[in-house]
C-alpha cells in the first residue's frame, strides 16, 4: 500500500485517546512511507492525523470542497491540496488516490463515507481493504449492528468479512496488507454505475 485514505471526525471527541491515536496513525503511515489521503481540514481528528504524518515528513494530500475552504478550515501545510466542487466528488477523488481506507471515530459524515466505501467494495467497484481503527471500542456497537444484519439475513457473511477491524494500528495495517477481496460475483460493473 502506497497511499491510504483516512475518514474521521472534524472534532476531537470527548476522550484524549482519539486525538492521540489519530496523530499516531499519521506518524505510523509516514514511517512506513504510506501517503495520507484525507479530507484536507486542520480541525479535529482530521487535523491530528495530518499533523502526525507531517511530523514525520510524510506526504499528505487533502481533498476539500471549495465551500469548506472558504470557511478557513483548510490545512495550510499539506504536500498537496486538491479542491473539488461537491462532497461526492471529494469521496470519489479520495477513492481514486488510495490503495486502502481506514476509518477513525467520527460522526454522521464519517459513517456516510465509510458506508459508501464498503458499499462500493461490496458491489465490486473496488477491491481495496477497508479498515476500522476501533479506538477504545468506539465502533463496538456498530459492529454489533453489522453482525445483526448478517443474523437477520440482510448482509452476507462474506460481505461482513470485508470489514477489517482492530484497536491496534500495526495490527490493522497488517490485516489490510493481507486482505483478499471476496470472489463472489459482482452485481454491476463500474461502467454501469
Amino acid at each position: 500500500m502506497k497511499s491510504i485514505t483516512v475518514f474521521c471526525g472534524s472534532s476531537f471527541g470527548a476522550e484524549e485517546i482519539y486525538r492521540e491515536q489519530a496523530f499516531l496513525l499519521g506518524q505510523t503511515l509516514a514511517k512506513q512511507n504510506i501517503q495520507l489521503i484525507y479530507g484536507g481540514a486542520d480541525v479535529g481528528l482530521m487535523g491530528a492525523v495530518a499533523d502526525g504524518t507531517l511530523s514525520e515528513n510524510g506526504k499528505v494530500t487533502g481533498v476539500l470542497p471549495h465551500f469548506l475552504q472558504s470557511n478557513e478550515i483548510a490545512h495550510k501545510n499539506l504536500t498537496e491540496l486538491i479542491l473539488v466542487e461537491t462532497m461526492h466528488e471529494r469521496k470519489t477523488k479520495m477513492n481514486d488516490l488510495c490503495d486502502g481506507v481506514i476509518v477513525l471515530p467520527g460522526g454522521y459524515g464519517t459513517l456516510e463515507e465509510f458506508f459508501e466505501m464498503i458499499t462500493w467494495a461490496q458491489l465490486g467497484l473496488h477491491k481495496k481493504p477497508i479498515g476500522v481503527l476501533n479506538i477504545d471500542g468506539f465502533y463496538n456497537d456498530l459492529m454489533s449492528l453489522v453482525q445483526n444484519m448478517v443474523d437477520k439475513g440482510f448482509l452476507k457473511q462474506v460481505n461482513r468479512d470485508m470489514l477489517l477491524i482492530s484497536e491496534n494500528i500495526d495490527d490493522l495495517l497488517e490485516k489490510m496488507r493481507n486482505y483478499e477481496p471476496p470472489t463472489v460475483g459482482k452485481w454491476i460493473s463500474k461502467e454501469e454505475v
